[in-house]
């Protein structure tokens, strides 16, 4: 892509969204974790390459009700996640992709029944995965 350079500390963003790509996070986390060459990240490069990402379509943005920041997820692995639900766990913060034919029914039957459209990239089921179950 023309215009995108690969700095270091993009290279270092990156990783953590990579290493981070099924919970949510915000730009404080990124923050908070990536170093480069043993110093922190100006935050002003964070937000950045934030919105870089964004506009790309390998991160999506969305605000939470319980949490007073912006978050993010890593798309680039999944494809678009504009076009599909997500489910996240209210304990340890998974994020679930929900791209099967059963969603894809009940969006329709919601759709026909209420005569909505749903907003993929803006909707996530909270709920509590088998892990934090047990």
């Amino acid at each position: 892509m023309k215009g995108v350079y690969k700095t270091k500390p993009r290279n270092a963003i990156i990783e953590f969204l990579k290493e981070n790509a099924d919970t949510r996070f915000t730009a404080r986390d990124i923050w908070n974790a990536v170093k480069v060459d043993g110093e922190e990240l100006d935050r002003s490069t964070i937000y950045r390459n934030i919105e870089r990402l964004c506009r790309e379509g390998k991160l999506v943005k969305y605000k939470e009700t319980d949490v007073n920041a912006t978050c993010y997820q890593y798309t680039e692995a999944h494809g678009s996640c504009h076009s599909h639900m997500h489910a996240q766990c209210s304990g340890c913060g998974k994020i679930f992709h929900l791209d099967n034919e059963l969603v894809e029914e009940a969006t329709s039957k919601i759709k026909s029944v209420y005569g909505i459209d749903i907003d993929y990239g803006k909707t996530i089921i909270v709920c509590q995965c088998k892990e934090c179950k047990e």
